[in-house]
């Protein structure tokens, strides 16, 4: 399943540049994943320093 952001996130952006595939954008409050797009590879949660990206 793809990774969505929780309401943790402080938006901070470091999961955008992590992302291989563009999946991750700034949405209301706070970044966004498209589950359409995301390949589950885990690499924007290994750049979060507050752990918001959690497998869904």
């Amino acid at each position: 399943m793809a990774y969505k952001i929780s309401d943790d996130c402080v938006s901070c952006g470091a999961c955008v540049a992590a992302c291989p595939v563009e999946a991750i954008s700034e949405g209301d409050g706070k970044f966004v994943i498209n589950a359409e797009t995301c390949i589950e590879c885990g690499a924007c949660a290994g750049e979060c320093p507050v752990g918001a990206p959690q497998a869904e």
